[in-house]
């Protein structure tokens, strides 16, 4: 009597791994929602297929369906088409979701070992900018630095990140405290502060301690407020500053990052 074998899915294509495998309409068309987030703002549909390097009649299908789940919205008027509420709910979900905290902690021993040296991720607490967690990089810096410290604003590099791109009178209010009154007024300080927000590096050299320099760059959520700060420090003898050394570039990139996955532009 002649053996049957069953019918079988059909196996799995052994160069392709089916975590891997996606359907590429939907990155097509997703590119569309790409450069809406991009953007910010709404587009005539020519521009905003030119700028996901699409014809207007491949585009047009796809914000169709887009248009019909709440990803995209079209205007009566204009005929523009913008991010519909769908999208917004998704984006306020994520931003609700995620803990910046968290992602900047799990992100230190790597950009430790990139560096090179010691860094630390600080937030603003009662008493000024607060040190949460400290990474120690190969290359040994003998400083009291430890979860908890609080960082000044006019002497350390943490501290002007804080002073440049969080609120005035909050900055002002912890200056008086350390006993300098007025010093965002100061023509020298203010130009530093100045300098941080045009290259979202803060630089110290041998201020607070001898010997000792650090970088710091600051981390923002999706509603442009400085959320964090990311820093690092080292011998001034090894430790090279400057808004452009490979330091600055490091955590320029590692802040970037974060900033990216908590929604900034």
């Amino acid at each position: 009597m002649p053996t049957t074998t069953p019918d079988l899915p059909p196996a799995d294509d052994e160069d392709t791994p089916r975590s891997s495998r996606g359907i590429q309409s939907v990155e097509v068309g997703g590119q569309l929602l790409k450069v809406l987030a991009r953007t910010g703002r709404r587009m005539a549909l020519k521009d905003l297929a030119r700028a996901a390097d699409m014809t207007a009649a491949k585009a047009h299908p796809y914000l169709v369906s887009f248009g019909k789940l709440g990803l995209i919205e079209q205007d009566a008027v204009s005929g523009h088409y913008g991010l519909g509420p769908l999208a917004m709910q998704l984006g306020l979900i994520s931003l609700q979701q995620v803990d910046p905290v968290r992602l900047a902690i799990a992100e230190l021993p790597a950009l430790a070992q990139r560096i090179g040296y010691t860094v630390s991720a600080s937030v603003w607490g009662d008493n000024g900018p607060t040190i949460i967690r400290v990474e120690e990089g190969p290359t040994a810096v003998y400083v009291a630095m430890r979860h908890g410290t609080t960082a000044s604003v006019r002497h350390t590099a943490t501290g002007k990140v804080f002073a440049a791109f969080g609120p005035r009178e909050r900055a002002a209010a912890a200056l008086a405290a350390e006993g300098f009154a007025g010093a965002l007024d100061e023509p020298a300080f203010a130009a530093e502060l100045e300098a941080v927000r045009q290259h979202q590096i803060s630089e110290v050299t041998d201020q607070l301690l001898p010997g000792i320099s650090a970088l710091a760059t600051p981390v923002f959520d999706g509603f442009g407020q400085l959320v964090l700060c990311i820093a690092v420090i080292g011998p001034s003898a090894t430790l090279q500053t400057g808004p452009d050394s490979i330091a600055a570039c490091h955590l320029r990139d590692t802040a970037r990052s974060l900033s990216q996955r908590l929604g900034a532009p």
